[in-house]
């Protein structure tokens, strides 16, 4: 796959919506999504390909620092590096915007997502107790030094 990555629109929120409540037990509304459309902080990118969206991130942004609140890519579209051209997009946008701390909440069991994001160059800052429902588990806070 060659997908292409692009801003997000408010046509792409009907897939990115589809795709959230599949990968997530406690997905984001795709009115949530629209408002990132609009948001002047937030980018939301989108990776597609033949017009068919097949993953996405959410990066908000407030120099000194941003958070990389949601990236997910569809089941079928997985392990082919699609995760990871989203993620250095959006360290891209947060160094271009001068941020300095850019921060990451991922469950613990995920241990996919750990992987790809100490290898992109994060690490451990902390912890949220119980910061995930359905099921209840603690969240890894890791924050990559731009």
């Amino acid at each position: 796959m060659t997908p292409t990555f692009r801003l997000g629109t408010v046509d792409d929120v009907a897939a990115i919506a589809d795709i959230e409540a599949v990968v997530f037990s406690d997905p984001w509304s795709a009115d949530s999504f629209v408002s990132m459309v609009h948001a002047p902080n937030a980018e939301l990118t989108v990776a597609a390909e033949g017009g068919r969206v097949l993953g996405y991130s959410v990066l908000l942004l407030a120099p000194p620092d941003a958070d990389l609140a949601n990236l997910a890519v569809v089941s079928y579209a997985r392990r082919q590096g699609i995760g990871r051209r989203l993620l250095d997009h959006a360290v891209q946008v947060a160094r271009d915007a001068g941020v300095i701390h850019m921060y990451l909440e991922v469950r613990q069991s995920n241990t996919r997502a750990i992987a790809m994001y100490e290898r992109a160059g994060f690490r451990d800052f902390g912890t949220r107790k119980r910061y995930y429902r359905d099921p209840v588990e603690d969240a890894r806070v890791m924050r990559l030094d731009l």
